[in-house]
């Protein structure tokens, strides 16, 4: 094995408290990241298409199915080392956090804590390395963050449920082989016992995928419209308990959103190298653009941001790690780190100039890419409101 290149670290940067093996795995995933990750980044801005190599080397070095017990076929790891590993490899392409969140996220670990044995058998180990892909069906064409108004109805019939009703915006879900979709089986109750979560395999008669939207990032990320027409699925499908959908959804909000905060903090550090070696590299009117003012200030805040927000998300996953009820900090971070790494994006597109806003070069498709954060895992709007109720019960 060849000797790890020493990482450096900005004066500004804040360390996670972290235990030393985990201190020597953050070396380990940069090289992997810059090594192996960032020349399959660039095939993916190539051709538009995640590669089947992108999953074969995160399975063969063990990062797919982090959190999942080793019993499912995961590496049992903790949350930290699950999203410093999302840190990492937010710094060369979005997609691979995708992959890493389709292995360890939502939907295995629904599955891996609320499944009966057959389901678990089925699914878990499968998801765990990377061998099926799943996608999580809540949002709504009348419902997106307020997760309790869907309208797609789940009704027994005989030897299982029917459903009906219309799913967009879902990730990945043209391509998934099954879809964890939620349903109201009582519309009087709600999220207080009316909404069922459903295992719904690809192929199943009466479920369809309608439309597939490209979005405003990587040609890679896709989302889909699912329908479902009258389609049946056997009682053996339900996940959990009926009734306990809204729950199973809830369970993972507060590790989704540092999740997705440790993925923003790391694409923020890579912009932030980028505008520093290119205002270093660059001159105009015979001074490189490091010499300007206004390219300082404008690192200078990239960076005073950056540090703030890596202090504030290593503190709270201490936190969470310990055991404590970190209160709305998740959505404090998730909405922080969301919204900064949008600003230290404008600013590295500003300060690349016309490179900025080509396509094929890095800054521009980061740039369109972390918009993503402020939208997903509930919206900044959704994210205030919950930090403000939580001050103002």
């Amino acid at each position: 094995m060849l000797p790890l290149r020493p990482i450096t670290y900005q004066e500004t940067d804040v360390q996670l408290e972290i235990t030393p093996d985990l201190a020597q795995l953050r070396p380990v995933l940069r090289r992997f990241t810059e090594e192996v990750l960032e020349p399959l980044a660039l095939e993916i801005d190539r051709t538009g298409q995640v590669p089947d190599r992108a999953v074969e080397v995160l399975r063969e070095q063990g990062y797919l199915g982090m959190r999942l017990p080793e019993a499912f076929g995961g590496g049992g790891h903790d949350l930290n080392t699950y999203c410093l590993a999302l840190e990492e490899f937010s710094r060369s392409h979005r997609v691979f956090t995708l992959i890493l969140d389709g292995s360890s996220g939502l939907n295995p670990i629904a599955i891996a804590t609320y499944g009966t044995a057959a389901q678990q058998t089925k699914y878990v180990a499968a998801l765990a390395q990377g061998h099926m892909t799943a996608s999580f069906a809540l949002t709504e064409p009348e419902a997106g963050s307020d997760s309790q108004a869907i309208r797609t109805r789940a009704v027994r019939c005989d030897g299982g449920w029917r459903l009906t009703g219309r799913k967009h915006w879902i990730s990945g879900a043209h391509v998934a082989d099954v879809v964890l979709v939620m349903a109201v089986n009582d519309s009087a109750l709600k999220a207080r016992g009316g909404i069922t979560a459903f295992l719904v395999d690809k192929g199943t008669p009466g479920f369809s995928v309608t439309r597939v939207d490209t979005t405003i990032g990587s040609e890679a990320i896709k989302l889909a419209e699912l329908t479902f027409d009258d389609c049946f699925v056997p009682d053996s499908a339900v996940l959990g308990e009926v009734g306990q959908g809204f729950q199973i959804a809830m369970h993972s909000l507060t590790h989704g959103r540092l999740g997705v905060a440790a993925s923003c903090i790391g694409a923020a550090d890579r912009l932030l190298e980028m505008s520093i070696a290119h205002a270093r590299q660059r001159s105009t009117f015979g001074k490189p653009l490091a010499e300007r003012q206004a390219i300082q200030w404008m690192l200078a805040d990239s960076a005073t941001e950056l540090s703030m927000a890596r202090a504030f998300v290593y503190e709270t996953l201490r936190r969470v790690s310990a055991g404590e009820d970190v209160g709305s900090a998740a959505s404090m971070c998730k909405l922080y780190a969301s919204e900064m790494v949008g600003r230290v994006a404008d600013r590295a597109v500003q300060i690349h100039g016309g490179m900025g806003l080509v396509r094929q070069f890095p800054v521009e498709r980061f740039y369109r890419d972390v918009r993503h954060y402020r939208v997903g895992e509930g919206a900044s709007e959704v994210h205030r409101m919950l930090i403000a109720r939580g001050l103002l019960a």
